[in-house]
């Protein structure tokens, strides 16, 4: 005996009383053809679903914009260092200003003590030889009487009038004043004069064999002369030890 259930067919044997019957029936009538097995049923994965969108939350419609990096502070500019000039270089400076303004006011002292011995010279000239300052002593030579009528004017390199003079050029304007010529020179005044060893005021004292520089004595130890640039004509002090003296 065949019977189904679920798909499965089982056979069950039937005891033998019954196998007579079986023949009675099977020869009576045909057996029915067993009913075909019900199909399994068919199984499918379920299909994928893909995630719902989220509906978007919050402000719309704004643009992000990147905040700009702050621009960086400007480095702080180192202030020069003063240069600090040595000691030595300062004072070379303080002294060469000084001697600047000194020169400055002699020049200008010079001019107008110039200015007025011209006009009081040019007086002079129409009355009398005497010296024209009547602040100056007065001496027993009249050389020396002249050459101090004419302090306070300018050194001149090669001048030989009261605009302004140099050394020798002094020596002969106040000996031809006096009446006496004598070469132009220091050096050639030195060799034309005769050398004394005790001057008098009035005699020339010279500097250096052939000499270099002239004055003229006014005793002691004195002298009047014109010595340098920047300078003008004074009576001072015979500085070193002169060379000889000598006399017209």
């Amino acid at each position: 005996m065949l019977a189904a259930s679920g798909g499965l067919v089982a056979a069950f044997a039937l005891p033998a009383a019954a196998a007579p019957d079986r023949a009675t029936k099977t020869s009576t009538s045909a057996p029915a053809a067993p009913s075909a097995a019900p199909a399994a049923p068919a199984i499918s994965a379920p299909s994928a679903v893909s995630p719902a969108k989220a509906p978007a939350i919050g402000v719309t419609g704004i643009k992000v914009v990147a905040k700009p990096k702050p621009k960086p502070k400007p480095k702080p500019k180192a202030e020069p260092k003063a240069e600090v000039a040595p000691a030595a270089v300062v004072r070379h400076e303080q002294r060469t200003k000084q001697r600047t303004e000194q020169r400055t006011e002699r020049r200008s002292t010079t001019r107008s003590t110039a200015s007025s011995t011209r006009t009081q010279s040019t007086a002079s000239r129409s009355t009398t030889r005497t010296p024209v300052s009547t602040n100056v002593a007065q001496s027993a030579s009249g050389i020396v009487n002249i050459a101090r009528s004419l302090l306070g004017i300018g050194y001149v390199y090669g001048g030989t009038t009261p605009a302004g003079f140099d050394c020798s050029g002094f020596t002969q304007y106040v000996y031809a004043k006096a009446g006496v010529s004598i070469p132009r020179t220091a050096s050639a005044q030195q060799r034309a004069a005769t050398p004394v060893s005790s001057p008098r005021p009035g005699d020339l004292v010279f500097y250096g064999y052939p000499a270099g520089h002239v004055g003229i004595f006014t005793g002691g130890d004195m002298m009047i002369d014109s010595p340098k640039p920047g300078a003008s004509t004074s009576e001072r002090h015979m500085y070193g030890t002169p060379t000889g003296f000598g006399r017209f």
